[in-house]
């Protein structure tokens, strides 16, 4: 069950390897995320440092007046793999035309774990393509049930 997801990002990418992440989180922004508020909309990963960081996830405060003066809702956030996967990770961002894109957050018993991709950008035509393969579709179905 996902708590928060990327909905555009099957649209724009094309999805080439999946990969689970925990996040470290504070305490507030985990029950942000268990109520579902936030953000994943720009979000990418970087690799820094053999760390990997999650960059653009917009988290809400959970509760405004209990949280730091100083909170920052866009901060970077570092995710928690092992050396062999950020290594695996860094080689495809090297690679051009590639990207690391969070498709979702979703609980793992207690804990809040994101679903990676690597993914190449779609271009113009293709995203074209998917826009008439899925109006062709809507078309039979709607025949189809009359």
């Amino acid at each position: 069950m996902s708590l928060i997801e990327n909905k555009k990002v099957h649209f724009n990418y094309e999805m080439l390897e999946e990969y689970n992440a925990g996040i470290e989180l504070f305490g507030y922004e985990v029950k942000s995320i268990r109520n579902k508020k936030g953000s994943l909309d720009g979000a990418h990963v970087t690799i820094r440092g053999g760390e990997a960081f999650l960059i653009g996830m917009y988290i809400p405060a959970f509760q405004e007046k209990n949280t730091p003066k100083e909170y920052d809702p866009n901060r970077n956030r570092r995710l928690l793999l092992s050396k062999k996967e950020i290594l695996e990770l860094a080689g495809y961002e090297g690679e051009k035309g590639l990207t690391i894109v969070p498709i979702s957050c979703y609980n793992s018993r207690k804990k809040i774990k994101v679903k990676l991709f690597v993914a190449k950008g779609k271009k113009k035509q293709d995203k074209r393509d998917v826009i008439k393969k899925r109006e062709v579709d809507r078309d039979l179905r709607r025949k189809l049930s009359l």
